[in-house]
């Protein structure tokens, strides 16, 4: 019996043109396609500046290193994620305070970023769950009056819009980060990129992406400038460089995002009719004047008396052909982030999406035959065990 997965890529032929033409090319890394797929995610989201990466979680390290993020500091994001926007803040010897969310999006509420507010905080990372942007203006706004940085965690929105602005455009952040791991909107295999508005920030991440090491003639010793093989070591960086390949494999995804993200809102919007009134579980709300989810995720969650039956639904629709998942486990109930102090009941909202939340299938090469496959499992699950 074949599987429906969760989220999947969409590579064509072009997409491996693209990548043989670097293959065959003198540069297979540090060459020019990476410049080039950072120019047109510049152009796609309306940022100034792009630095791609080899994750979407080195993306947020190097950005709370470009933030000045150190030991003893505190960053606050949300518990509904992957571990990554927490353990950015550990790898910088700092410590990630988890703020509540809301109940029907699972996004950060500002209003719980701001009771979390304390003299260590210096960075709020406010994550775009599942391709919804999270309500970025007042998060911007609490974090200005308290001189805060704001990392938008958009590495599920690449192609979602917020009031009139594409996702990583950073209007209403310091920095924005997105990954391009397959299941995501756009892939390169594995990478990431941190978008900014700022040429300050922007000459950080480049040092921190690369060893720490700059050959920028404004910034290394006067009397080397004009020498060609003269490079400093200025700070502790890493080797998170993305290779030509991958940036050749991202570039062509990029041209077809729009195309990607329309189909991920048809499917959206048939499962949406499809479920609309019934009895058993809750699902997203549909894109307003202010919010357009790229639906990363299509999460469903269950009404209160299935509740109790979450691993039953979750491996009966597995063992049933859907690749489902569930997204995501608090970070804090994590045994590392137990085993640090925090303790369950920590996010009450956050705790109880998760015992109800399933993610199932959404990418753009779903077919409407699994679309229609998709759902008739779900409600025949539902009702044999409403039934039993």
């Amino acid at each position: 019996m074949r599987t429906i997965p969760y989220g999947h890529q969409k590579i064509d032929k072009k997409d491996v043109e693209a990548v043989i033409r670097v293959l065959k090319s003198d540069r297979l890394t540090q060459g020019p396609m990476i410049r080039e797929f950072e120019e047109a995610l510049c152009g796609y989201t309306g940022a100034k500046y792009a630095v791609c990466v080899s994750s979407g979680t080195a993306a947020l390290h190097i950005a709370c290193l470009a933030a000045g993020l150190k030991q003893a500091d505190e960053i606050i994001t949300s518990p509904i994620t992957f571990v990554a926007s927490a353990n950015c803040a550990i790898y910088c010897g700092a410590r990630p305070v988890f703020a509540d969310v809301d109940p029907k999006t699972a996004n950060i509420k500002p209003g719980e970023v701001l009771k979390t507010i304390t003299k260590k905080t210096k960075i709020v990372i406010p994550v775009d769950f599942a391709g919804l942007p999270c309500d970025l203006e007042e998060v911007h706004e609490i974090a200005h009056r308290n001189n805060l940085i704001v990392i938008e965690d958009a590495a599920h929105a690449l192609g979602a819009e917020y009031k009139g602005t594409q996702a990583g455009s950073c209007k209403y952040s310091d920095m924005a980060v997105f990954s391009f791991h397959p299941v995501k909107s756009i892939t390169t295999g594995e990478g990431g990129a941190v978008l900014t508005n700022n040429k300050d920030l922007y000459k950080a991440l480049m040092v921190f992406r690369n060893h720490g090491i700059t050959k920028d003639p404004g910034s290394i010793d006067e009397k080397m400038k004009d020498c060609g093989w003269y490079y400093e070591m200025q700070k502790l960086g890493f080797n998170y460089r993305i290779t030509d390949i991958q940036a050749a494999l991202g570039l062509s995804q990029l041209k077809k995002a729009d195309v990607f993200i329309e189909k991920r809102r048809k499917i959206a919007a048939i499962y949406n009719k499809a479920f609309n009134g019934n009895e058993y579980f809750d699902f997203p709300e549909e894109n307003n004047k202010e919010k357009y989810s790229s639906y990363h995720l299509y999460p469903i969650i269950l009404k209160d008396r299935f509740r109790n039956k979450r691993k039953e639904v979750f491996l009966k629709m597995r063992n049933n052909g859907l690749g489902v998942q569930v997204h995501y486990i608090p970070v804090y109930l994590q045994p590392y982030y137990q085993d640090l102090g925090f303790k369950k009941g920590l996010c009450p909202d956050a705790e109880s999406y998760y015992e109800k939340e399933i993610s199932i299938p959404i990418y753009p090469a779903l077919k409407d035959a699994d679309i229609k496959y998709v759902i008739n499992i779900i409600f025949r699950v539902f009702r044999e065990i409403d039934r039993s």
